[in-house]
């Protein structure tokens, strides 16, 4: 990573090492059709909790939304439905357009990446100018705490984070401990 990049930062190094662990990226995208959240307020509250110790409220949660929420909706949101509406001519076998339909999907695939990017860079910027100087926490119960509130804002009963996000739990301690 290049420190000097905005884009770059320990919260996007958590997110792309996280979000691959065994299980995580299925927990994340289920939640985000069942529920409709941003995987990546998900991510950030994951991070704080687990690499900071810093606990959310639902204002923060509240707040850190607000911060991306036009760029989510009409940038990273817009990406996904178009990258969506390819997928079935990019794989109709009887469409003689299907292979530059599918290098057409590969591209706004990877678009759709660099928003999610772009909106991480954003969320992170708002957590050093809005927590730097929180009171720390056990992380653990950071953690959790921290994915209760975000699935509690689109939500979700209370304690969902137990049932619903185990993995990605696990893999942000294992993350975390790493880091030690």
């Amino acid at each position: 990573m290049d420190p000097a990049s905005p884009l770059d930062s320990p919260f996007w190094a958590f997110s792309l090492h996280v979000y691959r662990a065994d299980g995580v990226a299925e927990e994340c995208l289920a939640l985000q059709e069942r529920l409709g959240l941003d995987v990546n307020l998900l991510l950030l509250a994951a991070y704080l909790g687990a690499a900071e110790g810093v606990t959310l409220d639902a204002r923060d949660v509240a707040a850190a939304e607000g911060v991306v929420a036009a760029w989510h909706a009409e940038t990273v949101r817009g990406l996904r439905n178009l990258r969506r509406a390819l997928k079935p001519a990019s794989l109709d076998e009887a469409n003689p357009l299907r292979a530059a339909t599918a290098g057409l999907r590969a591209q706004v695939k990877a678009a759709e990446l660099e928003a999610e990017r772009i909106e991480q860079a954003m969320l992170w910027r708002w957590s050093r100018t809005q927590l730097t100087a929180r009171k720390r926490a056990d992380v653990r119960a950071a953690l959790h705490s921290n994915l209760d509130e975000v699935l509690a804002r689109y939500g979700a009963p209370a304690g969902a984070a137990d049932t619903d996000l185990p993995r990605l739990q696990a893999a942000a301690l294992v993350f975390a401990q790493s880091k030690d």
